[in-house]
């Protein structure tokens, strides 16, 4: 496994990140901790979570999970750097006030209650999973240092914001002499790319890292034409994938990227798990494998190198936006 720095800190992450929405949800108790081991045999030392994963009235299921793979001993907890998140509301039916977002009160409530589904002393980056419009910054960073000084988390990142939001929070933090946001997680791959606008070059000047978050858009990019060449529409692509699939314009583009692996004997998920780690301030793209077997595969795109001519001909199929402003003046 491949290691690099998050950001400005002096952390070392892998270059991939053991994403675990599945935990729970779909994969059982018992089959997660299965691969969490086998992610943690390969060197894969960075895992992210966020309080709500489980979803609907399982919420905080996934951190339970990690909790008891951590309570089987050994020196588990010491290798991971544990990364989770916060802001949504945990309870059932509409929130009770104070009961979500990023108020001081409820980062206070939001970090003890992850703490204890983890079974943990502490969360290695703790992550806002939104922006939140209605809290100020100096109340925010004030309730993160204390968190700090409590050694309840390390560092602090952000998820899903914009450019102006991360320049935004890391100005209130420098005014307060605090070392502010050290990663963004946001949606980028090979379709998506509007990341690459503002949000990335925001995060390379404030020193963050970028945690690739889809990183197959939704299975995409895995093969998902093949698959349903394959195997119908069971195997096919579902959701938000199976929309795009509809637009001609996309099938077209997904058709020709496939085509184009094929020629070169690569696998499409991997290939687009190997592009991001080409990308200039990301650390790492999220994989959330259902399985050992998925896992695997993943792994596989840390030691495949991209040539200049495949980069050339994925760039022809899928052109980024451009840099801000250029993108959209002159």
């Amino acid at each position: 496994m491949k290691y690099t720095q998050l950001g400005r800190t002096g952390l070392k992450v892998s270059r991939l990140v053991l994403g675990t929405m599945n935990f729970g949800p779909v994969t059982d108790e018992a089959d997660s901790h299965a691969i969490m081991d086998a992610a943690l045999g390969a060197g894969v030392n960075f895992v992210d979570t966020a309080n709500v994963y489980g979803w609907g009235e399982n919420k905080g299921r996934t951190e339970e999970i990690l909790g008891s793979w951590f309570a089987k001993g050994g020196d588990r907890r010491d290798k991971v750097v544990l990364a989770t998140k916060l802001y949504g509301h945990m309870g059932a039916g509409e929130p009770w006030p104070n009961d979500d977002k990023l108020s001081a009160l409820n980062i206070r409530r939001a970090v003890d209650a992850s703490l204890k589904r983890l079974g943990t002393d502490h969360i290695d980056l703790y992550q806002f999973h939104h922006v939140d419009r209605s809290t100020p910054w100096d109340e925010i960073w004030q309730a993160m240092d204390v968190l700090v000084q409590q050694g309840k988390i390390l560092y602090v990142g952000s998820s899903n914001f914009a450019g102006w939001n991360i320049a935004q929070a890391n100005e209130a933090a420098r005014r307060r002499h605090s070392y502010g946001l050290v990663s963004e997680q946001c949606l980028f791959n090979l379709v998506e790319r509007r990341a690459e606008m503002e949000v990335v070059p925001a995060a390379q000047e404030y020193g963050l890292g970028v945690i690739a978050w889809s990183p197959l858009h939704g299975g995409l990019l895995g093969g998902a034409i093949r698959k349903e060449r394959e195997g119908g529409a069971r195997r096919g692509a579902t959701g938000r994938s199976a929309d795009a699939l509809a637009n001609t314009r996309q099938r077209e583009q997904i058709q020709a990227y496939e085509d184009l692996l094929d020629k070169h004997g690569l696998e499409p998920g991997e290939t687009a798990l190997a592009w991001l780690l080409t990308r200039p301030g990301v650390t790492g793209p999220i994989v959330g494998p259902r399985t050992v077997d998925q896992l695997a595969s993943e792994l596989r795109a840390t030691e495949l190198e991209l040539s200049e001519e495949l980069l050339s001909s994925l760039e022809e199929i899928f052109p980024g936006p451009g840099p801000a402003p250029e993108a959209f003046a002159w």
